[in-house]
């Protein structure tokens, strides 16, 4: 096994230091496999797309269009 270290916020690692009895490093393996599993899952389904960069925006334009008029407006991008 491969030995990985980062960083975290001071104000986490004083909580993370106040639970000795909680095994950190699992609880950051486990987080990272379950993102590298969607990563993993993602690829799968997009593998054989044959959609463009192009494509998605205008596809991403026509869902953001038709769920603010459902919805309500759209302020510079993001919704209220």
């Amino acid at each position: 096994m491969v030995n990985v270290t980062f960083a975290v916020p001071e104000e986490l690692h004083k909580i993370m230091r106040q639970h000795p009895e909680i095994k950190w490093s699992e609880i950051a393996r486990r987080a990272l496999w379950d993102y590298a599993s969607k990563l993993e899952l993602m690829n799968r389904i997009t593998s054989k797309s044959t959609l463009t960069e192009r494509d998605v925006q205008e596809l991403d334009k026509i869902i953001k269009e038709r769920v603010s008029k459902r919805y309500g407006e759209l302020v510079e991008g993001k919704f209220r």
